[in-house]
C-alpha cells in the first residue's frame, strides 16, 4: 500500500513496514512489563525476561533469513536450477523467525530455571502475548509494504482486494496480511481476556494450535511463490504443521509444572510454620 519512503533525511529513509516493526517489538515489551505484574513475576525475572527477549529477537532475525535461505536453497535444487547458492539475503521467513527466536527464549529460561525456580511457568502465560502483539503489527508493516500477499485481482476494485505493489505490480490483490493480522489482534484479545479474568495459564499451547491452524488455511490464499517444502506444501505450512504437533506435548509438559509449581506453594506455608515451631 505505502511501500516508499514515509520521511527521508539525507540517505535515511523511514518505511512504514520499518516503522510497525519498531511499533511491534515496543508493544512486546510494553506487554511484557504490565502483564508481568498481573501474573506476580518477580521484577528481577522481569528484567531477565526482558535482556532475553532482546537476545532472541536478535536471534530470530537470523533464524528467518537462515530458514529462508534453507528453503529457497532446497526449491532450487528441486528445480534444477545451476549451481544453487545458500544464501541468507535472499529474504526471511516470519514464522522461522519466530519459531527460532521462540526457541531461543525458551532454552535460555531453562537454562536459568534453577535461579529462579517457578517463575518460568508464569512466564510462559504471558510472553505468547508479546510474540503475538509484535506479530500483529509485522504483518500490519507487510500490508504497507505489500509483500506476503494473497491473489491477485486485477487492475479494477474488487470487493475485499486491496490495492498494492505485489508481485504483478501495482494492482488489487487479496490481503492475506490483513487477515493475519487481525486474527493475531483477535487472538491476543481473548488470550488477555482468559489471563486477566480467569487467570488462564495454557496460552503457549493454545497459541501453538491455533496459530498453526490459521496460517496453514491462509496459506492456500497467498499468492507469492515460495515453492513447495514437503510435497505440495508450502514451507510455512510444514512449520504450522510442527507448531501444532509441539501445541500436545507443550500443554502436558506445562500441565506437568503447574502441577509442581502449587505443590510448591502449598508447601510453603507448612515450612514456615515449622520453621517457627
Amino acid at each position: 500500500m505505502f511501500p516508499n519512503p514515509i520521511l527521508s533525511i539525507g540517505d535515511t529513509h523511514i518505511y512504514l513496514y520499518g516503522l510497525l516493526i519498531a511499533l511491534g517489538i515496543l508493544a512486546c515489551f510494553f506487554v511484557l512489563f504490565q502483564y508481568s505484574k498481573r501474573a506476580g513475576i518477580p521484577n528481577e525475572y522481569v528484567d531477565f525476561a526482558f535482556y532475553n527477549g532482546i537476545a532472541s529477537i536478535v536471534i530470530g532475525f537470523i533464524g528467518s533469513a537462515l530458514w529462508h535461505g534453507l528453503f529457497q536453497y532446497i526449491e532450487d535444487v528441486k528445480n534444477g536450477v545451476p549451481n544453487p547458492q545458500f544464501s541468507i539475503k535472499s529474504g526471511i521467513t516470519a514464522i522461522g523467525g519466530l519459531a527460532t527466536g521462540a526457541l531461543t527464549f525458551i532454552v535460555i529460561c531453562l537454562i536459568f530455571r534453577k535461579k529462579y525456580p517457578f517463575s518460568l511457568t508464569k512466564l510462559v502465560a504471558v510472553a505468547p502475548m508479546c510474540m503475538i502483539i509484535a506479530h500483529a503489527f509485522g504483518r500490519m508493516g507487510c500490508l504497507m509494504a505489500g509483500c506476503c500477499h494473497g491473489e491477485y485481482l486485477g487492475q479494477e476494485y474488487v470487493f475485499g482486494g486491496i490495492r498494492m505493489d505485489g508481485t504483478n505490480g501495482w494492482g488489487y490483490y487479496v490481503p492475506t496480511q490483513l487477515y493475519e493480522a487481525l486474527f493475531l489482534f483477535l487472538l491476543f484479545t481473548v488470550l488477555t481476556l482468559l489471563l486477566y479474568k480467569k487467570d488462564f495459564e495454557y496460552s503457549l499451547p493454545v497459541y501453538l494450535a491455533s496459530y498453526g491452524v490459521w496460517r496453514f488455511i491462509i496459506e492456500f490464499a497467498r499468492a507469492d511463490d515460495r515453492g513447495a517444502f514437503i510435497g505440495s506444501l508450502t514451507p510455512s505450512q510444514t512449520l504450522s504443521i510442527v507448531l501444532v504437533a509441539l501445541s500436545v506435548p507443550a500443554y502436558f509438559i506445562l500441565k506437568h509444572f503447574l502441577a509442581k509449581k502449587r505443590a510448591y506453594e502449598a508447601s510453603l506455608p507448612t515450612a514456615a510454620a515449622e520453621t517457627e515451631e
